[in-house]
């Protein structure tokens, strides 16, 4: 795990790892404007957290994409799930999705004081969406943000070529992390 510490007062991690396991106060769902939750980071949620965070969401919906909601953490070491629409039923997403999603989960978080927040990598399953671009746009929304609430964001990928874009994306826009170059190993 990399930490990088911003100036407003916000630490950032980098990890590898499964975003279902992660012990925060929201982890943010990759979703359909629906909210159904298939495969991917949603089905992972959804399998450890149970159904129940499928029937809060879609009760929420359909929204437009971008748009975000949240649930509780059904069985989740997380309390709550924000759901982040990045594309819409034909589970395409664009640049500016997974802008407006990042910064409205962020400000979704702001609006119930939330102190710690996991994002997976928005759009680059089913989604198809390059992973580094997504890093560029995510890690650049979080650097833009000015939190009051929100103490830790922490990026939560999977596998060797997600972990590394977003590391080396870190490195490039938010300075040397705390703990070691970006190209050090991957934890476990």
């Amino acid at each position: 795990m990399l930490t990088f510490k911003l100036p407003q007062s916000l630490a950032v991690e980098v990890c590898d790892g499964d975003i279902a396991a992660q012990d925060v106060d929201a982890v943010v769902n990759a979703a359909n404007d629906h909210f159904w939750m298939g495969a991917g980071v949603a089905g992972a949620l959804k399998a450890r957290g149970g159904s129940a965070i499928e029937a809060e969401a879609m009760a929420q919906g359909p929204v437009d994409p971008g748009s975000c909601v949240i649930t509780s953490g059904g069985r989740l070491a997380a309390r709550h799930v924000i759901h982040a629409a990045v594309m819409g039923q034909d589970l395409r997403t664009s640049a500016a999705l997974i802008e407006r999603a990042t910064v409205n989960a962020l400000a979704l978080a702001e609006q119930h004081q939330l102190a710690s927040i996991a994002f997976p990598a928005f759009g680059t399953g089913v989604g198809g969406f390059p992973i580094g671009g997504c890093a560029r746009i995510m890690i650049g929304s979080v650097r833009a943000f000015t939190p009051r609430s929100l103490a830790l964001v922490r990026f939560v990928l999977f596998g060797v070529a997600a972990y590394r874009a977003f590391a080396e994306t870190a490195g490039e826009l938010l300075g040397a992390p705390l703990d070691g170059p970006p190209d050090c190993p991957l934890s476990s």
